[in-house]
């Protein structure tokens, strides 16, 4: 029983040490990017498939836009469009992809900004450019149009796709 026991850590102390020359080497700059974007290709495929399919549950009909945005306008509205540096008054619920609703006017209160200045996701802010006043609409923004990697540090996830249910109901200019 030793001999066997010394046997075995003999063994593994000669086969951690004897590794090949090529089994150690780090990879250079450029493998560890092409590594990473490889990895990234496919999280962005995965997400996109798992949109479509979601699309697809709810028998939506809804447009996509070159940068990923998805979007349907459900009821048209008469006023004016939205543009840039104006500001933007919505109703709205956002939810995971999952079904959980996170956040809603209904809790928050009317949600406003100013187009074209940031401070809301991106995919929110090119979805408004395609309203006018009294539209309601659904956008799915896939995460680097949302919060991407980190979430918001609240409630959304990290790398979460959501979805917005809004109702533009004023543009203002001040």
């Amino acid at each position: 029983m030793k001999i066997h026991i010394f046997l075995v850590i003999s063994a593994f102390f000669i086969l951690s040490c004897g590794s090949q020359s090529g089994e150690n080497r780090q990879p250079d700059r450029k493998e560890l990017q092409e590594n990473l974007l490889g990895a990234n290709v496919m999280l962005i495929d995965a997400e996109d498939q798992e949109i479509r399919d979601f699309i697809d549950r709810h028998g939506w009909e809804m447009e996509a836009t070159g940068s990923g945005l998805r979007y349907m306008i459900y009821h048209q509205g008469s006023g004016p469009k939205a543009e840039k540096d104006r500001i933007a008054y919505l109703h709205y619920s956002v939810s995971l992809i999952t079904g959980d609703q996170i956040y809603s006017s209904k809790e928050d209160g009317v949600r406003q900004f100013r187009i074209g200045r940031g401070g809301v996701e991106s995919g929110l802010e090119e979805g408004i450019l395609l309203l006018r006043v009294g539209d309601k609409a659904r956008f799915i923004l896939p995460s680097h149009l949302a919060h991407g990697v980190p979430g918001d540090g609240v409630k959304i996830p990290k790398r979460a796709t959501i979805i917005y249910d809004i109702e533009l109901v004023d543009i203002t200019s001040n």
